[in-house]
């Protein structure tokens, strides 16, 4: 009975939040940096991981043929950094000061997953997405980039076997794109280009405990046609390259109505490059971002789990840490 409740925990839980993966956490230092590095609240490596995770976590109990499920997660995360402020006029440095900030966002996600087949399931998420800057008191409500995902198992799940799982999604641009706002009064709710992803997770049930792990590749298409201030350039297209992903963790049953999972997960992204109205380019360096997830899944009732995350960023690129709930929405009309 353990074990089919690990697999139920690990199937509804939360990996943090992207995101997206899944809000932006880059601080600008100065002007030049503001060219290069993403705004304040735009998305980033670290939530998009958290995007892929959370729909890797998934692959290890696909839909029956026929069937659905819906489900809601809420993930906050905060991110704390420091601003500096510096005025320069005729080449000297007339005002210095160090201004802390922090950014907060909240992801409301709807995931709805329909099974093909027995071993094929392809499914959509919604995320709704509220994001606040202390800095800048700046805010932004709307809708996130909404993804579309499908599952595949090659191998039928043998007990004592590890079980095998590709994946792919399309992560569309319906958010606020970072690269079509005002900088200066505006916030991102989307990274502002389509992406594509594709990789595979693995997973074995060593009674009580299942160890499970996903990687994953990701191409991100270069979004043309902008038309945004950026000091004094326009900025007219941004390439923002590839990313690599990777996550492992184990899920231990404490008993039949509690669980415990533990997950690292780690991304890497390639550099972006971005190309202005006068001919200029600038580049912004790559990035690697990890973070530390921990799950516990509890049993409500004998069709439910409600799973609570706590989540830590372990490098300067990632979110300081995230809090996360997730659990089914049942609906007469999706019930098999």
């Amino acid at each position: 009975m353990n074990r089919w409740f690990v697999r139920g925990c690990i199937l509804w839980s939360v990996a943090g939040l992207v995101p997206a993966m899944a809000a932006a956490q880059e601080e600008n230092v100065d002007r030049a940096r503001e060219a290069l590095a993403q705004q304040a609240g735009d998305e980033d490596a670290s939530q998009q991981l958290e995007e892929v995770f959370q729909a890797a976590e998934k692959n290890y109990s696909l839909q029956k043929q026929g069937s659905h499920s819906l489900n809601y997660s809420l993930d906050y995360s905060y991110t704390g950094d420091q601003r500096l402020d510096i005025e320069i006029s005729d080449g000297s440095v007339r005002n210095l000061d160090i201004v802390p900030s922090a950014t907060h966002s909240f992801t409301n996600a709807f995931s709805y997953d329909y099974g093909l087949l027995d071993n094929l399931t392809v499914g959509a998420r919604v995320p709704l997405v509220v994001k606040y800057d202390t800095q800048d008191e700046l805010s932004a409500y709307d809708i996130g980039d909404v993804s579309f995902t499908a599952r595949w198992q090659p191998l039928a799940y043998v007990p004592g076997k590890v079980s095998i799982t590709m994946f792919g999604t399309f992560s569309s641009k319906t958010g606020v794109s970072p690269y079509e706002i005002d900088i200066d009064d505006q916030l991102s709710t989307g990274s502002g280009y389509y992406t594509f992803s594709g990789g595979a997770s693995l997973s074995k049930v060593l009674d009580p405990v299942v160890v499970f792990g996903s990687t994953s590749l990701s191409y991100n298409m270069t979004a043309s046609g902008l038309n945004q201030v950026r000091g004094a350039r326009l900025l007219e297209e941004v390439d923002p390259g590839f990313g690599l992903s990777g996550s492992a963790g184990f899920a231990y049953s404490l008993s039949y109505d509690i669980s415990l999972s533990v997950s690292a997960q780690v991304s890497y992204s390639d550099e972006t490059q971005l190309f202005f109205s006068d001919g200029s380019q600038a580049v912004a360096q790559d990035q690697v971002t990890g973070f530390l997830s921990m799950s516990l899944g509890t049993r409500v009732s004998d069709t439910t789990i409600v799973n609570t995350s706590l989540g830590i960023g372990l490098t300067e690129d990632a979110p300081d840490f995230s809090l996360g709930i997730s659990l089914p929405i049942n609906i007469a009309g999706l019930k098999d």
